[in-house]
């Protein structure tokens, strides 16, 4: 990793503007991800963090909740709510790892299998609102990844 150089005090000023920073891109994006999810989502009656658990399980049923925290990078402390509710809602099913009382399996219901149809109108909504091609999206989240990657292990 290169290291960074002294910044003059104008460059400084400049990079502390609010329409230079990246993460604020990144954050007001995420907002309008929401937004445009959210219509469709409240169709099937899921919030957005809840949708993001059913693409994991919709990948591969009967998953541990640690994977599923990994997978999400989200700790035990946000997630285990957002499994609750979806218990709660029917959604899926939580059950002890017989093998290690410690760990839990997390399953979809047939209800929770039955919302992946409605819930892939949503994502094709955003697809659509977006107004770049298929190919512009999955080459802005290679690069969108890559940069993730590169925080996370600046902080190792």
């Amino acid at each position: 990793m290169a290291k960074p150089q002294p910044l003059d005090l104008a460059t400084l000023e400049d990079g502390l503007k609010l329409d230079r920073q990246l993460c604020f891109a990144v954050y007001s994006l995420s907002q309008a991800f929401n937004r445009v999810y959210k219509p469709g989502l409240d169709q099937v009656g899921l919030t957005y963090p809840q949708y993001l658990v059913l693409l994991v399980l919709w990948e591969q049923d009967d998953q541990m909740m640690k994977h599923i925290g990994e997978r999400l990078h989200l700790d035990s402390g946000t997630l285990t709510p957002l499994l609750k509710r979806l218990e709660a809602a029917g959604i899926v099913r939580r059950q002890r790892d017989p093998e290690d009382e410690r760990q839990v399996r997390i399953i979809l219901t047939p209800k929770g299998h039955s919302l992946k149809e409605q819930a892939a109108k949503a994502r094709h909504n955003v697809v659509c609102a977006s107004g770049r091609s298929a190919q512009e999206i999955q080459a802005l989240r290679d690069e969108l990844i890559r940069l993730r990657d590169s925080l996370n292990s600046f902080l190792e």
